[in-house]
C-alpha cells in the first residue's frame, strides 16, 4: 500500500534563524511558536473538580511565572524537577515551567508507593518535586533522598501552589536541542532503576516527524485520559496538542462514564487511549446492539461490513452519517481520529471502529524512542500492522527466521540518549552508531509497515497497555523460606483480544514439601496463601492472577538465572 508522508513542520522555516539555529527547535521554543501563532486558542481545559481552562496566552503567562520562582529559588540549568500527580492543567504548566527554567523534568507515577516514589527520586537526584497536596507531606518527608523543595499541584497553605507562583523576571539558560529535557521511568522499584533520558531533540522531533503520517490541526482537541507521566500520553497527547496550537483536555478517571461525558463536554476531536479502554466500548455498543433483536444485529453489521469496505476501497468515509445514532453512545460524534497504542489491539476492535466511521488507527514505540516510531495513516492503514514508520526513522530486522520475522531494531532522532546513570543497562541496548535493540520481534513490508509477533524479552504487557517486569514480583518472594525457585510469566486470558495475565510457577523448598509429607493439596494451599499475601504489596495491574505449583526444579543458568524462555515454553 503507498503512501507519501507529508511534512507539516515546513511551517517552522519561518521561525528558523530568529528564534532558534538548526533543523528542530528546543521545547520552549516550540511552545513559545505556538502561543505567538494562536494566542487566543484554548490550550488547557478540564472539567472535574472544577472547570477549568487556559488559552496559549494565559497559558505561557502562567508558565513564566512559574519558571521565574524557580530560578528565584536557585534553580540552574541540568537541576532536575520531579512532577507527579493526576492529569490536570497545573501538572502541565509544571513540566514546561521546569523546561522554561532550563532544568531537567522527571515525570513521575503518581500510582507509585511514597518509598517507591523516594527511591527514584533519590537515585534521579531529583531535588524539587511539584506534587498533588494530598502526598505533598508523604514524599520524602525529611529530606533524606535529597528533595529540598516541594510545590503543590493544587491549593495549599503549607506550599507553594503552582498557579501562584511568580518571581522576578529571568530567563534560565537556554537549553541545546541535544542537552537532556526529561528522564522517564520505565521500571525500578527494585534492583537499578532505568531513566530514560531524552533530549529535546528527541523529544520535539518525534513530535513532528509523526504528523508525517497524520495530519493535526490547531482547531484539534485532544484528550488526555491516561496518566501524563507515561511517554505515549505525553508525546503523543500534550506534545503533539501544543506543536500546532490545538487543546488538550485532562481526564482525571479512568470511568467510562465520565470519559463518556468529557468527551462530548470537550468536543473532543483526538482520542488517544490503549486496547483496554477501546475494547470495552466497542463490546459495550454492540451489546447494546444486540439487544434490540438478532435481525436488527445482523443488519446493523451488514451495514458495517459494506460501509467498511468503501472506506477501505474507495477511501470514501460513510459510516459516520450511517452510524451517526450510534456514535452519539460513545460520545464520539465529533472526534476526528482514534489512536491506539501500549498494548497489542485485536484486529477486530481495529476494523470496527473504521466500518463506524472513525479513523482509528494504532501505532507502536518504546519509552525510549520517544516514544513514537510507527504510526497508520488514517487514508492507508492496515488493521494486522502497529503502522508504518515514521519519517526520520530507520527500521531494521536482525536474525529474521524464515519468515522474515526478527529482532526489531530502531534508528533516528527519537532514539534516547540512553539510561540515567546506568551505562551497563545502555550498553546492552544501544550501540555506538545509535542502534537501538527494541527487543520486539516482528517483520515489515516493503511499504514501511510493521507487524509484531513477538514480546520484548520477558516483559508482560497487561490489557491496560502497562509494562510488567517479572523481576519486579518475583523480588517480593526472597524471604519466604519455604520457596526455593519462582518464575512469573504472562498468559493469555483472551485469544482473541490478545490480553494477558500475570502466572507465577512455584518451586518448593523440599524441606517444606517433607515437613507436610509430601501432601500436594496442603504446599498449593501454602503457596496460594503466600501469593495472596504478596499481591496485597503490588499494584494492581501488577497482582497474580494463575498459580502453579511445580514439582522439579525449574532450568537455571551457570549464574544461577531461571532459562525463562525454556519454562514459559514447558508450561504454557
Amino acid at each position: 500500500m503507498k503512501f507519501k508522508p507529508t511534512e507539516p513542520w515546513r511551517f517552522l522555516d519561518e521561525y528558523r534563524g530568529r528564534l532558534f539555529d538548526g533543523q528542530w527547535p528546543n521545547i520552549k521554543t516550540m511552545f513559545h511558536i505556538s502561543a505567538m501563532r494562536y494566542p487566543d486558542n484554548l490550550c488547557f481545559r478540564v472539567f472535574s473538580p472544577k472547570e477549568e481552562s487556559f488559552t496559549y496566552r494565559e497559558a505561557e503567562k502562567k508558565i513564566k511565572e512559574v519558571s521565574y520562582f524557580l530560578l528565584s529559588h536557585g534553580v540552574r540549568k541540568g537541576d532536575r524537577i520531579g512532577v507527579s500527580g493526576k492529569n490536570s492543567p497545573e501538572w502541565a504548566i509544571a513540566y514546561l515551567a521546569v523546561i522554561y527554567a532550563g532544568a531537567i523534568v522527571v515525570p513521575l507515577d503518581y500510582s507509585l508507593k511514597d518509598s517507591e516514589m523516594e527511591t527514584l527520586i533519590s537515585f534521579g537526584g531529583v531535588t524539587r518535586l511539584f506534587i498533588d497536596k494530598e502526598r505533598i507531606d508523604r514524599i520524602d518527608p525529611d529530606g533524606s533522598n535529597g528533595l529540598i523543595e516541594r510545590y503543590s499541584l493544587e491549593p495549599c497553605e503549607e506550599y507553594p501552589f503552582v498557579l501562584d507562583m511568580d518571581g522576578p523576571e529571568a530567563e534560565g539558560e537556554a537549553a541545546d536541542p541535544a542537552d537532556t529535557a526529561a528522564i522517564l521511568f520505565t521500571s525500578g522499584t527494585t534492583g537499578v532503576p532505568k531513566g530514560v533520558m531524552l533530549s529535546h531533540e528527541n523529544l520535539v522531533s518525534d513530535c513532528y516527524l509523526a504528523q508525517g503520517n497524520m495530519n493535526i490541526y490547531s482547531t484539534d482537541v485532544f484528550y488526555a485520559i491516561l496518566p501524563i507521566h507515561h511517554a505515549y500520553t505525553m508525546l503523543a497527547v500534550f506534545f503533539e496538542s501544543f506543536s500546532v496550537g490545538a487543546a488538550t483536555v485532562f481526564g482525571k478517571k479512568l470511568v467510562v462514564s465520565q470519559i463518556l461525558r468529557e468527551l462530548k463536554e470537550g468536543h473532543v476531536t483526538m482520542f488517544l487511549a490503549v486496547p483496554m479502554l477501546f475494547n470495552k466500548m466497542i463490546a459495550a455498543l454492540m451489546a447494546g446492539v444486540r439487544k434490540k433483536g438478532m435481525v436488527v444485529y445482523g443488519l446493523i453489521r451488514a451495514m458495517m461490513g459494506f460501509s467498511g469496505m468503501v472506506k477501505k476501497v474507495f477511501g470514501v468515509n460513510i459510516g459516520k452519517k450511517m452510524f451517526g445514532f450510534l456514535l452519539r453512545n460513545l460520545s464520539l460524534e465529533e472526534n476526528r481520529i482514534c489512536i491506539c497504542g501500549g498494548g497489542p489491539l485485536p484486529a477486530s476492535t481495529f476494523r470496527m471502529f473504521n466500518e463506524l466511521g472513525i479513523d482509528f488507527v494504532q501505532g507502536y514505540g518504546l519509552t525510549e524512542t520517544s516514544p513514537i516510531t510507527h504510526l497508520n495513516p488514517t487514508e492507508a492503514y492496515i488493521e494486522t500492522s502497529v503502522g508504518r514508520r515514521i519519517p526520520g526513522c530507520e527500521v531494521r530486522i536482525v536474525d529474521p527466521d524464515s519468515d522474515g520475522n526478527g529482532t526489531i531494531f530502531i534508528k533516528g532522532s527519537m532514539v534516547m540518549q540512553g539510561y540515567y546513570n546506568n551505562p551497563e543497562a545502555t550498553e546492552e541496548v544501544l550501540s555506538a552508531d545509535g542502534w537501538l535493540n527494541t527487543g520486539d520481534v516482528g517483520h515489515q513490508d516493503e511499504d514501511g509497515y510493521l507487524y509484531l509477533t513477538g514480546r520484548a524479552k520477558s516483559v508482560i504487557v497487561t490489557e491496560g497497555g502497562k509494562n510488567v517486569f517479572p523481576e519486579e514480583i518475583e523480588d517480593h518472594f526472597q524471604l519466604f523460606d519455604d520457596i526455593d525457585q519462582v518464575c512469573v510469566i504472562g498468559y493469555l486470558i483472551d485469544k482473541e483480544m490478545k490480553s494477558e495475565g500475570i502466572r507465577i510457577l512455584i518451586h518448593p523448598t523440599e524441606k517444606y514439601v517433607s515437613s507436610v509429607g509430601g501432601d500436594k493439596s496442603v504446599v498449593e494451599k501454602h503457596m496460594n496463601e503466600i501469593v495472596t499475601e504478596v499481591n496485597k504489596e503490588l499494584q494492581s495491574y501488577k497482582k497474580i492472577t494463575r498459580v502453579t505449583v511445580v514439582d522439579e526444579p525449574m532450568p537455571m543458568t551457570s549464574t544461577k538465572k531461571i532459562k525463562r524462555f525454556e519454562v514459559r515454553a514447558k508450561y504454557e
